[in-house]
């Protein structure tokens, strides 16, 4: 069977139109520390791609291996472990919204307090970098966005989908969804998203959206061993 350039997306990404922003060691990439926390194996790695996934990461540091389905070498420590899915775009009534502004390096600070105030996933000094971000804000405060990570050829993820506690309720999160993927849909390429499989409340929204599963997926960190050789005989 030949893999669906969803499988692997941070490869393909990295691979692909965020190209800029690899870091590589041998077949291994990973998106600058303040870019992102995700890094790419290839689909079939092998004992010198786990070495170079530890000499890239650093010894002790934790990796994120989302969407990994193979085994993680025994001196690895898996230190989380979840289920996830992986919704793609099935008719999602994608339309720009007139509240909606974009965002930039100079509202880096406020989404930064956004974020750790709702918890949406990673998000980091540079992240905005990865593609479109919108917002929505009340008397000059940013109370809602949403924006663009991974972007494998023909695609886009939607992430960051967050909404200030003090807002919720009045569909900000729908809107500014549907106002990114209008974004996306506007180049010729696909949304997509990621979300925890056990938060069925979010799913639920997703889908009601126009979102449909593709796949069921797992969202690993393991531990990278203190001290590893650089190659491997």
């Amino acid at each position: 069977m030949t893999a669906h350039v969803l499988d692997n997306p941070a490869l393909a990404s990295l691979t692909g139109p965020h190209a800029r922003f690899a870091e590589r060691r041998g077949r291994v990439l990973r998106y600058p520390r303040d870019v992102s926390p995700w890094l790419a194996l290839p689909d079939d790695p092998d004992a010198q791609d786990w070495a170079d996934l530890a000499a890239l990461a650093g010894p002790g540091a934790e990796v994120p291996l989302s969407g990994f389905a193979g085994q993680v070498p025994p001196d690895w420590e898996i230190t989380f472990e979840a289920e996830g899915v992986q919704l793609v775009d099935d008719g999602l009534a994608a339309a720009p919204d007139p509240e909606a502004v974009p965002l930039g390096p100079a509202d880096v600070p406020e989404m930064l307090e956004l974020v750790e105030r709702t918890r949406p996933g990673p998000f980091l000094p540079r992240t905005v970098e990865m593609g479109t971000y919108l917002g929505i804000r009340r008397e000059g405060t940013l109370i809602a966005m949403a924006g663009e990570r991974l972007h494998p050829p023909g695609w886009t993820e939607i992430s960051a989908v967050c909404t200030d506690p003090a807002a919720r309720g009045e569909g900000l999160a729908s809107r500014l969804v549907l106002a990114v993927a209008h974004g996306i849909r506007a180049r010729g390429e696909t949304p997509f998203l990621h979300a925890s499989a056990r938060n069925t409340d979010a799913i639920r929204l997703y889908e009601s959206l126009g979102f449909r599963l593709r796949r069921r997926t797992a969202f690993l960190v393991a531990l990278a061993p203190a001290e590893r050789a650089v190659g491997v005989a």
